[in-house]
């Protein structure tokens, strides 16, 4: 799935997504680490792999996205 980053703390290696349809989704510090990225600025769209529905959504992994 794809999202646009929303917002980054450098800190803590969490922020927000956004989804194509403008929903907010949280990633933690596990997810961003799996992606093997090292910095994340607002914009950039990405790829995530999520587990769970609705309010249980859960990223399990972000990386940007390339084509």
């Amino acid at each position: 799935m794809q999202a646009t980053a929303y917002t980054y703390d450098p800190e803590t290696r969490s922020g927000q997504v956004l989804l194509d349809d403008g929903t907010p989704v949280p990633f933690d510090t596990p997810a961003f680490d799996a992606g093997g990225l090292r910095l994340l600025r607002p914009g950039q769209r990405v790829r995530i792999e999520t587990e769970g529905e609705g309010e249980a959504l859960r990223i399990t992994l972000i990386t940007l996205q390339t084509l």
